[in-house]
């Protein structure tokens, strides 16, 4: 009788669960076209050199697990392109990666960067009118820079390739708009840590095309910035910035 009631006791708790996720078991999937400018600079040391970058569009693809398994997080993976090049001409002497260009050189920069997030969280309010998200973010940045010279051929190039794990905070709200299909959202992730800084933060407007028992369909429209102050990752320093707008769909199994 005992073992009974426990076991009514346990479902009543994951039904319960349940009903508040609105779901026994949610897969989201979704893909995001950033048009970013990107402002920055690089060094292999803290004393920063400037560099022009053009605007590029960017890649942005996730999928989100979600269940109501208590103290069980849900999980979410995204995969980004941070990537832009553009041509400087120096201002001042400069060395890198142990390639000296001097000052009045003009040189092509790029920076490619694939930074991918394996995030932890919790829903701690998941309703029709507002939702909650907090948990953590295990970013993994893997990249490299590049400086060529142009104005000579077979001119001096260099490349320094660089990666690091990177701990964050991650939080992410939605509030819906009744009898509208609207919500509006905000997501981001933040750490600062031993001289190196670094965020990645949206917020926007979704707007369901789609809603029902099978699938449900968004389309998404808003800002996003990302923010990149590396300090002696694998010899390498930046502060550059990525920040745009960026439009998406999301799919909801």
């Amino acid at each position: 009788m005992k073992k009974t009631a426990l076991l009514l006791s346990l479902s009543g708790a994951l039904l319960s669960s349940a009903a508040q996720a609105d779901t026994l078991l949610g897969l989201y999937l979704g893909a995001d076209g950033w048009r970013t400018s990107v402002d920055g600079s690089f060094a292999n040391t803290d004393q920063l050199q400037a560099f022009n970058f053009d605007d590029k569009t960017q890649t942005s693809y996730y999928l989100a697990l979600e269940h109501p398994l208590p103290l069980i997080p849900n999980i979410r993976l995204q995969r980004n392109k941070l990537e832009s090049s553009g041509s400087t001409l120096l201002d001042d002497n400069f060395s890198f990666n142990g390639t000296d260009f001097p000052n009045g050189t003009q040189v092509q920069n790029r920076a490619d960067i694939t930074s991918t997030d394996y995030v932890l969280y919790y829903e701690v309010l998941d309703n029709d009118l507002f939702s909650l998200d907090l948990g953590i973010n295990g970013k993994y940045l893997d990249g490299s820079i590049a400086v060529s010279e142009v104005s000579v051929a077979d001119g001096l190039a260099v490349q320094q390739d660089f990666s690091e794990w990177i701990p964050m905070l991650y939080g992410a709200v939605r509030v819906g708009l009744p009898l509208t299909g609207f919500d509006v959202f905000a997501q981001g992730s933040f750490i600062s840590y031993d001289g190196s800084q670094l965020y990645d933060a949206q917020a926007g407007i979704a707007y369901s095309l789609l809603d029902n028992l099978a699938i449900d369909m968004k389309l998404k429209l808003g800002y996003r910035q990302v923010d990149l102050q590396l300090d002696d990752v694998d010899n390498i320093y930046t502060d550059l910035s990525f920040k745009g707008v960026f439009a998406g769909v999301e799919v909801h199994f």
